[in-house]
């Protein structure tokens, strides 16, 4: 990592300008945990009083924004990969939208970079989507999953071998260049305009960048939905 982005309030750690990524991914991991924590406690507190975890609030607010999130992107899990399954990869699905959502948004912070505009943080996340997935392939069927990458043609093995190779193993690096494009992009920007009009123009592409940030943590996860669910197909 170079220091064209300016002051970061983590410049002062040993390394930065060579592992900043890596201190701003486990700043997001610590908030979360943090925020996560919180938000058991306030559940659970709920759930003991008769009515509170039942009368929803009345007016807009943080926790509620959440519910309508987390029950929309619930709803696509279960419309992608099917309303059994989905509760068993919904988990995962959902901690890679917190966390890449929160990376996304941190870059919105003065003084911050997202860990997102770093190509070694995006990769990462895109190699652990091809484990995961390939995974749960063999989890679901065991050693027939490997006939997918054969076709279902016999003689026709040997070429969709390498076709079925290519396109899984293009699948991380195009999920990690992806992201990674389009939060360096939108952070570029942001700067840009930000040294050259200083008030209220930022605020609107604050207001692109925090939609951005939902919109990437959004197509991340819709991919890996998709790739969970070709997979654990029983069609194959």
């Amino acid at each position: 990592m170079n220091n064209h982005h300016g002051f970061n309030w983590l410049s002062f750690l040993p390394g930065f300008y060579e592992y900043g990524h890596v201190y701003g991914a486990v700043l997001v991991s610590v908030l979360l945990i943090l925020f996560t924590w919180i938000a058991s406690f306030r559940l659970n507190r709920a759930f003991q009083s008769k009515e509170g975890a039942l009368i929803p609030e009345s007016k807009l607010s943080i926790k509620n924004i959440f519910e309508i999130i987390a029950e929309s992107l619930f709803s696509l899990t279960e419309g992608t990969i099917g309303s059994q399954d989905a509760p068993k990869y919904f988990p995962v699905v959902g901690a890679l939208f917190l966390f890449i959502f929160a990376s996304n948004a941190l870059g919105l912070i003065p003084g911050f970079l997202p860990p997102t505009d770093n190509i070694n943080t995006t990769l990462a996340l895109g190699i652990f989507v091809f484990f995961y997935y390939n995974y749960v392939g063999l989890k679901e069927h065991g050693v027939s999953y490997l006939k997918h990458f054969l076709g279902p043609i016999i003689w026709l093995a040997p070429l969709m071998l390498v076709i079925e190779l290519a396109s899984h193993i293009f699948r991380p690096l195009s999920l990690a260049l992806r992201l990674r494009g389009n939060i360096m992009g939108d952070h570029v920007v942001l700067g840009v305009f930000s040294d050259l009009v200083p008030y209220l123009l930022p605020v609107i592409f604050y207001g692109l960048g925090v939609f951005v940030a939902f919109i990437q943590a959004f197509v991340f996860c819709l991919m890996t939905m998709v790739y969970i669910s070709l997979s654990t197909s029983h069609d194959h």
